[in-house]
């Protein structure tokens, strides 16, 4: 399996991916054409963010997102995991760990990076197994949200 990060002709696999997530984990058909806008602008702007896709076979099985937080607590950039898809046949058979051990790395070896974070919906219980095992905790924040 290769970790790398995301190039242009990406865009479909991640937008297919994403629109999937949202049916799969919130029940809800995402407007396409605004999802396909939002990854695009991601892949032309690192400034949002980087994506990051495992491939296997030449074939893309697994994304996940990352965008950044300004910590003036540790002076530096704390990244956030975002939109993690793995395509159903290659679940539970590491792609995800292999996802986070490169963004893992990514911090390790930039003195600018701080740390990771990611949120996950309270009753995902098989993801907070996975997040644990990959050595990441709980924190004692609530994340509440406004959207439009």
């Amino acid at each position: 399996m290769l970790v790398r990060k995301a190039k242009s002709e990406d865009h479909n696999s991640i937008l297919e991916f994403q629109l999937a997530m949202a049916r799969e984990t919130e029940g809800i058909d995402l407007e396409r054409s605004t999802v396909e806008k939002g990854v695009a602008s991601v892949l032309k702007d690192s400034s949002k963010g980087n994506y990051y896709v495992a491939e296997k076979n030449e074939k893309v099985i697994g994304s996940l997102l990352t965008t950044f937080e300004w910590s003036d607590w540790r002076n530096g950039t704390v990244l956030w995991i975002q939109s993690v898809y793995v395509i159903p046949e290659f679940r539970r058979k590491g792609v995800y760990s292999q996802l986070y051990a490169h963004v893992k790395n990514l911090v390790l070896e930039n003195s600018d990076l701080k740390g990771i974070r990611l949120y996950a919906d309270k009753t995902n219980v098989g993801a907070h197994k996975v997040y644990r095992k990959l050595g990441m905790t709980p924190d004692h924040y609530i994340t509440f949200e406004w959207l439009k």
